[in-house]
């Protein structure tokens, strides 16, 4: 072999060499993102299942109006995990959030006139009466068995 070749074959396995400790260097930024990634989503998730477990218990202790525990245990089990807000024994707060989907909330309640507040009280009232029971049946059981099973993966 001429000096030649052996100069482009050392200088051609350098340039492998750095490259593939780049290609190492960037495999390990991306092990350490995903990392960080699962280490987010978890504390994300332990945290909605704490919130949840709060709410659940406020609404059992008659703490928080049934409506608006409803409604926040709904949105906070879609977020925390799908397919545990769609069993049925949570249908219970899937119901009363589409009964109360179109009622106005902040601003938009106080500007409504007393009346239209008063009509949507009773509603709030008779859908307490007709869903209380089941309601606080749907805390209970997320307190007891829905939040303690291992949560799917959503």
């Amino acid at each position: 072999m001429s000096a030649l070749s052996i100069a482009l074959l050392a200088a051609g396995s350098l340039l492998v060499l750095a490259l593939a400790a780049y290609a190492l260097y960037l495999w390990r930024r991306v092990w350490q993102q995903q990392k960080a990634l699962a280490a987010a989503e978890q504390e994300r998730q332990q945290r909605l299942g704490g919130d949840l477990r709060v709410l659940a218990g406020s609404l059992l202790d008659e703490q928080l109006p049934l409506i608006e525990g409803a409604i926040r245990i709904k949105v906070l089990l879609d977020n925390y995990d799908i397919h545990l807000s769609n069993h049925a024994h949570c249908q219970v707060f899937h119901t009363l959030f589409a009964e109360t989907s179109g009622i106005p909330t902040h601003a938009a309640w106080k500007a409504l006139p007393r009346d239209a507040r008063r009509q949507h009280e009773k509603r709030f009232s008779e859908l307490e009466l007709q869903h209380k029971a089941a309601a606080r049946k749907a805390a209970r059981w997320l307190l007891d068995e829905g939040l303690q099973a291992p949560r799917a993966q959503s």
